[in-house]
């Protein structure tokens, strides 16, 4: 499921690798892995759909691709 969070204006690390125990955040659990996190910005303040199933075609936003991922 996607994670819906408000997020202040500025540089934030979406968890690509899917082992951070700070979802959808990055806190450094991918090293080892050869997965990094995504770097992104956030112009204002607002809420956002955060891709939660790691295979989004928008990443690091959801884009509806973990309802295909359940049937």
């Amino acid at each position: 499921s996607p994670y819906a969070i408000e997020l202040g204006a500025g540089e934030h690390w979406w968890c690509a690798c899917g082992l951070s125990q700070t979802q959808p955040f990055c806190d450094g659990s991918h090293k080892g892995t050869g997965i990094t996190p995504m770097k992104f910005s956030v112009d204002k303040t607002e809420k956002l759909w955060l891709c939660g199933c790691k295979a989004s075609g928008n990443k690091p936003f959801c884009d509806g691709t973990h309802k295909k991922l359940a049937e």
